[in-house]
């Protein structure tokens, strides 16, 4: 999959390096993606350093950050025309097939998101209150399939839409949106600088060898609640500098 296309659409404006480091947090793994600091960017999405790595079925994806991850949340609007999503995003080369999309159908990225005005993990009470539609202000996670969307602005990305009338391959926890995005209910966990969600994957799933990036980035429902629905309308850093996607599950 070609990712060219993305470079101008999500680094405009962003001038930021990519190296390597050693330890423990992202930031001090010896193979992850690093990116200079940059006091332009609001420091809890100002990156320092993505890093994806596997344990068995298990893939744990790292970001490491300026300032306190999580620590920023969008204001609301009070309602879903124009409600503001915030995200931690680690795009990959995997097709999302892996995870239960339909095949080819564009991007699949892992998300930690954040939007105060609407709940889309209908499965799951995330502030153990009773209710489940109450707490999509608490971060949760998601797969997302992106594709470009001339729609959302040139060269921009959304989340891919589900065309009406047609019935693609989804995910068993898709939470009914029309849209390529998941509700899985892996639990994004934040650590300081740093946040973390630990995903399973189907022994039949080469993961090996998969690419990876870091992303920051603000997306926004459709002011009209129609196609596209949900567009990237912000991107506040990438790990690589230009989305191409260096770093690699060894």
């Amino acid at each position: 999959m070609k990712y060219a296309f993305l470079t101008s659409t999500l680094v405009l404006g962003l001038s930021v390096g990519a190296g390597q480091a050693d330890g423990g947090h992202a930031h001090q793994m010896h193979d992850a993606v690093k990116s200079a600091s940059d006091g332009k960017i609001e420091a809890s999405f100002d990156i320092l350093a993505a890093h994806v790595h596997q344990d068995g079925n298990l893939v744990t994806f790292h970001m490491s950050t300026n300032g306190t991850a999580g620590a920023t949340k969008p204001e609301p609007v009070g309602d879903l025309a124009g409600a503001p999503v915030y995200a931690y995003v680690w795009p990959t080369s995997l097709d999302p097939s892996a995870v239960g999309f339909e095949a080819k159908s564009g991007i699949l990225a892992l998300a930690a998101t954040s939007h105060p005005d609407f709940d889309d993990t209908p499965l799951y009470d995330e502030n153990n209150d009773g209710d489940r539609g109450n707490d999509g202000d608490l971060w949760h996670s998601h797969w997302v399939v992106l594709a470009p969307t001339e729609a959302c602005g040139p060269g921009a990305l959304a989340v891919r839409d589900i065309a009406e009338g047609t019935s693609p391959k989804l995910p068993l926890t898709w939470p009914g949106l029309p849209l390529f995005i998941d509700s899985p209910g892996y639990t994004p966990v934040f650590d300081g600088e740093e946040v973390a969600i630990t995903v399973p994957f189907a022994s039949d799933v080469k993961i090996a060898g998969t690419k990876y990036d870091g992303v920051t980035s603000a997306l926004k429902v459709n002011a009209n609640i129609h196609a596209p629905l949900l567009c990237v309308t912000d991107v506040f850093d990438v790990a690589s500098g230009d989305l191409s996607l260096p770093g690699e599950v060894k």
